[in-house]
Order: C-alpha cells, then structure tokens, then sequence
C-alpha cells in the first residue's frame, strides 16, 4: 500500500497564524509536532510502501525541513506548480505509482486532520485496504453526533450490509441546520472525511471517465528509468497543470461514480477547519474557554477561542469569541462565525495586501 498525503493547501480559515508559506498543516496546531508530521508519524504503523506528500512551490522546502527527521520511511515530496484542488493531485499521484504498480492500493488523505485513536484510524485503513483491493473507491465516513453544517455528507445503503462498507447513494454538499437534523435523525449519513482508499489503477480509470480531459493532459508525461526522482518530471508537470482546471476528486469522481463505498469510522476525527473546531480537540477551563499559547484574565466570560501569540489576554463579559493575535494582524469574531475568516483573505487578496496573506 501507498500512501498520498494532500497538504498544499492555504487553511484560509486558520488566518491569521496560517499563510501561504506556512498554512495550517505545517503549523503546530496542538504544541509540538506540527499537523502535517503527525499525519505521516501516524501512517508509518502501516508500513506502506512509500508516502507521498502532495504540496506546492511555496510551502515544499519547509515540508521537506519538517519531514527530514525520518528515518527508514520513504517519503516523496511532489510539488505542484499552482493550487487545482484535489482531482489533479490525486491524478499526478495516481499515475506515478500506476507506473511502478498499477494494482497498488492507495490511501489518500488530507495533511490537516486530527485522530484521536489512532491505533483504531490503522485498523480501519486496513479494513479499507480490503475493499480497494476488490476494486471499490473507499471514502471515510464518520457518524455524525450533531447537526454539523460544515461539513458534506453521504447517504449510505445500510440495508443487509453488517457493519459496512455500504454502498454510497449520493453525496451532500454542506446543509443548513433543518437538513443537518434530518441527516442526523435519520441514521443512514456519514460526514465526509475527505479520506480514500482505492488501486492507483480503478482510480486512473474513473478519472478517464469522469474528467476526460484530465488524463488526456497527464498522458503525454514521460517518465525516466527511476520514476521516483519527482523533480524530474517537474517541466512536464508545470506544463500539465497549466492546461488543466481546478477540480475537487469528490465532484470530480466520486459524486459519478458507481463503484463507491462508504466504510463508517471512529476513530476520534475532526478536520479542524476552523478555529471554532479547536473546543472539540483541545481542552478547555472552566469556562469553556480554550486557551493557546498565552496567559488570560477571563472575568465572566465563556466559551472562547484565545491565542495570544505570548501576549496577555484580557476577556470581560464576553461570550463565545475567537481572539487570534499575531505580529501584524488581529482577529475577533463570533465563534459561530470562525467559518467566514476565509471572506477575510479574499478581501486581503481584493485589495492586493500580499503582506497578510
């Protein structure tokens, strides 16, 4: 088995301690490691054949800093000339181990994620390898225990299946509250992790069906005797990914495709997409307040998100905010708002302040 770990991406709603040279997966989210090492440290059980690290110009040589500390764990770092979403990655790396072995099983997950259970997340994989190898797309779904609107779900065929994989009826884009409480109250949908299994080669093929256009521009690639020298390739790849659109694997693929499962799991998961997600992964006082990297004077106030940078923070009567200081930004904003910190870097990049960003 091989795995691809995605982690090119910007973490726009982790602004502004995450940037683009040094986003979310390269930050150290939790104290120590960063997320990005956890998420390889925690896939080395599986001794996979190789890991690849799928992640872009800007962010590679501090990847490869963050990685050098391993030993006896092949890790590739392939970058990408330009973002184009996950269906591009997902192909670049697909057709390099298709080269080497066609049948390989490949895991592909995202360099962000938090596990809690680790020893269970390997044993699940290791269930999913299974299905791969019979020639399923494998995604992770994780039972949903309230009515999340941020994340997608999937519609799972339950009926005489024991305890899964199920057959996916359909995939749901994110849903507001009322849908969100059906999804829960019905028992049948599973959030999407943004977790795969599946053989390089059933993939490459949906791919040729699905997103024609994306193999015709991976298919004039020429590979040199040691296809595992990605550098080499990177005149081909710059040249690919110019032709090519931005496309996420689930739209994509998945969403089309008939040969997909959903393996339920429970293992402990969050995506810590936002800085509201961190009272689910870390700690907090009395109060409900989560508090990182700094000291705090919280006088009746609950429910927040603090990161001081080392600096004192100061809450008075305050419910439920986030309260993100760095060097050259500050951040304020209800916790159920932590999702439109993205809106924030759009305007940044609106108004070309290439300093924030």
């Amino acid at each position: 088995m091989y795995v691809v770990i995605l982690a090119g991406g910007s973490g726009t709603r982790f602004w502004p301690l995450s940037r683009k040279a040094h986003p979310k997966q390269l930050m150290s989210v939790f104290g120590g490691k960063s997320m990005l090492q956890r998420t390889v440290e925690r896939v080395v059980p599986l001794n996979p054949k190789r890991i690849l690290v799928v992640t872009n110009r800007l962010q590679a040589d501090e990847t490869r800093r963050q990685l050098s500390h391993l030993r006896g764990v092949r890790v590739e770092v392939i970058e990408e000339p330009m973002g184009r979403n996950t269906a591009p990655a997902i192909c670049l790396a697909a057709t390099l181990i298709a080269r080497h072995d066609p049948e390989a099983v490949m895991a592909v997950l995202p360099a962000d994620h938090y596990i809690r259970d680790e020893e269970e997340f390997c044993t699940t994989i290791l269930r999913a390898r299974e299905a791969a190898k019979n020639g399923y797309l494998v995604t992770l779904g994780i039972a949903p225990d309230r009515p999340e609107t941020g994340y997608g779900y999937i519609e799972a065929d339950t009926d005489l299946r024991g305890e899964g994989p199920y057959p996916v009826k359909r995939f749901v884009e994110k849903p507001d509250r009322a849908r969100a409480l059906e999804f829960l109250a019905a028992g049948t949908f599973y959030w999407n992790s943004g977790m795969f299994l599946w053989r390089a080669d059933v993939i490459l093929d949906q791919i040729a069906r699905q997103m024609l256009p994306l193999t015709q521009a991976f298919a004039g690639i020429t590979f040199s005797p040691d296809i595992w020298e990605p550098a080499d390739l990177a005149p081909q790849i710059e040249a690919v990914y110019a032709m090519v659109a931005g496309e996420s694997i689930d739209y994509g693929v998945m969403e089309k495709a008939e040969n997909v499962v959903v393996l339920p799991a429970a293992f402990g998961w969050s995506d810590v997409g936002s800085w509201s997600a961190l009272p689910e992964v870390l700690d907090a006082d009395a109060a409900g307040n989560v508090v990182i990297d700094t000291a705090t004077v919280a006088l009746d106030a609950e429910g927040c998100v603090v990161r001081g940078g080392g600096k004192l923070v100061a809450l008075v009567g305050v419910r439920d905010l986030v309260v993100v200081d760095t060097p050259d930004a500050l951040l304020v904003c209800p916790k159920e708002r932590a999702q439109e910190v993205k809106k924030v870097v759009e305007e940044l990049e609106r108004r070309g302040e290439k300093r924030y960003l």
